[in-house]
């Protein structure tokens, strides 16, 4: 059984930083892509990053690129994400998952794309 599990949120200052966790078990980690995603208060769940196989190939989304860094550990079964100069619209319950298909990098901001998802943990960033 795949479990995905998220660390990390908090509490943070515009501005400031936090890395996000999310330790993965049930499943060859290192045959699939990686997403993180975030979902806001009465919106949509929406794409933040994702990450290939082996680390080499990273997408992001336009409003994050830049500030967030998505990397993963396979040795470690976990995949990161960096969030930097973080911003009061970041704040969202963020969401990892495992992409749906092994050694595909395509469609990675397509959530329908991916099969399992961890419980969320929540970024809140103040003004």
């Amino acid at each position: 059984q795949v479990q995905l599990v998220e660390s990390g949120g908090g509490l943070v200052q515009a501005g400031g930083s936090l890395r996000l966790s999310c330790a993965a078990s049930g499943r060859t980690f290192s045959n699939y892509a990686m997403g993180w995603f975030r979902q806001a208060p009465g919106k949509e769940r929406e794409f933040v990053a994702a990450i290939s196989l082996g680390g080499i190939s990273t997408d992001y989304a336009g409003s994050v690129k830049g500030r967030f860094t998505i990397s993963r550990d396979n040795a470690k079964n976990t995949l990161y994400l960096q969030m930097n100069s973080l911003k009061p619209e970041d704040t969202a319950v963020y969401y990892c998952a495992v992409y749906g298909r092994a050694y595909t990098f395509t469609a990675t901001i397509d959530p329908l794309k991916y099969d399992y998802w961890g419980q969320g943990t929540q970024v809140t960033v103040s003004s």
